[in-house]
């Protein structure tokens, strides 16, 4: 089998654990499969030259900045296939440029256009193990650009997909995806397997095990992803589409997300195209929203709120002293407080009684709920921020998610 293999920067952290990445991919290769590897920046290094960075400038140049962190991966390349050649295989490391991985010309947030993975190929063929740096490519103007904190995953999905490989495996601190984050509730179960649209919601609202352009490139192409530990030897969650394997709660994991912003524009005109004028500048402004509520009108006019990352708040909040004079708004009310957490599942919209069981859990912890969204398999609950690990248990406790094949059919 042609595997792909991506390490994160818990397991390539120091020496040690690089010696044993480099041992776990040996042990692949003497079973007969093809391994080329992605890893992450060691440890904390991206933080590391983001405070590097803005110890020197308040606000470093985009590119400049993306030329700073583009390192960290380089260091971590060239560390495992150092460990490698020291016991015995051939390996060469590749930054995003000699692997062939083209984006689109956005510093920070670059987007994959393309994968030429001809040199990968040839290093396969040779018998040497390619090691890629994940989180960067280049532009057709050969400028750097970093793909957004976490999209090591995405490197290594688009480049077994270029590479037509079996699957992916994400070698991770923990054993697969489970039903909640460990921290925050010890009992945490892990799954068996997991649809490709459970964990895209999973990782959009919050969930730190995959990045969610990542899983959703793996289901555009239906490339199976295995999440597993890079430190024991253990069985991992299998990504994939279809139905699960397993006889399963609906309830199928609990999100969670700090990073959560509130912008409420008060006395808004309600007429064609307000809306647009409102959104129109914030995506000029590379500011992503999340969930949008707008409320009945009355005489004319209505409220609409929208919930954004905090670290983009304080940028909107600049546009919207504008806009709310462009559309006419008495005036906006910003909230940086928040959180979310979610129930995720396929067919928990279609089943009765989710929803009531789920607001009946937040109250029984009397906790507050800011604003309510949905999507097919997802509710979420906006809170305070400070009441978002009380809500993870609550709901893990309310939905039985530590028992395996537990339902909730009764609710």
């Amino acid at each position: 089998m042609l595997i792909v293999q991506k390490y994160g920067g818990t397991s390539v952290a120091d020496a040690e654990r690089i010696l044993h990445v480099a041992n776990r991919v040996v042990s692949r290769i003497k079973h007969g499969d093809q391994v080329a590897v992605v890893v992450s920046a060691m440890g904390n290094r991206t933080d590391e030259l983001i405070d590097l960075a803005t110890s020197i400038s308040a606000e470093p140049d985009p590119r400049e900045l993306d030329m700073l962190l583009s390192t960290g991966e380089q260091m971590s390349i060239a560390l495992l296939a150092m460990a490698l050649r020291s016991i015995g295989q051939e390996a060469v490391g590749l930054t995003g440029q000699q692997a062939g991985i083209y984006t689109r010309p956005q510093y920070g947030s670059g987007r994959i256009a393309r994968v030429e993975v001809h040199r990968i190929q040839r290093e396969l063929d040779a018998g040497r193990v390619p090691i890629i740096a994940g989180f960067q490519g280049i532009t057709e103007d050969a400028e750097i650009v970093t793909l957004g904190r976490g999209a090591s995953d995405t490197t290594a999905v688009a480049l077994a997909v270029a590479l037509g490989a079996d699957r992916c495996e994400n070698c991770k601190d923990v054993e697969g995806v489970l039903t909640a984050d460990p921290r925050i509730v010890p009992n945490a179960r892990k799954l068996t397997d997991i649809t490709y649209e459970e964990m895209l919601e999973l990782s959009a609202q919050g969930s730190q095990v995959m990045h969610s352009r990542a899983v959703e490139l793996a289901s555009v192409y239906n490339l199976p992803i295995y999440v597993n530990s890079s430190m024991v030897d253990a069985p991992g969650t299998l990504i994939h589409s279809g139905e699960n394997m397993e006889e399963r709660n609906r309830v199928r994991g609990i999100a969670h997300d700090t990073d959560v912003a509130k912008i409420t524009v008060r006395h808004v005109p309600d007429r064609p195209g307000i809306a647009a004028n409102i959104f129109e500048p914030l995506a000029a402004a590379n500011v992503s929203i999340d969930t949008i509520v707008q409320n009945a009108s009355e005489d004319d006019l209505t409220d609409l709120t929208f919930t954004l990352s905090e670290k983009d708040l304080a940028r909107a909040e600049k546009l919207m002293v504008e806009i709310c004079k462009e559309v006419g708004a008495r005036e906006f009310i910003s909230d940086k407080d928040l959180g979310k957490v979610s129930i995720v599942g396929t067919g928990i919209q279609t089943a009765p009684g989710y929803a009531s069981r789920m607001f009946r859990a937040l109250f029984d912890a009397g906790i507050n709920i800011d604003l309510i969204s949905t999507s097919e398999i997802r509710l979420t609950c906006l809170v305070h921020r400070d009441r978002v690990a009380d809500a993870v248990r609550a709901l893990h406790d309310a939905f039985e998610l530590e028992k395996p094949g537990a339902t909730v059919e009764r609710a």
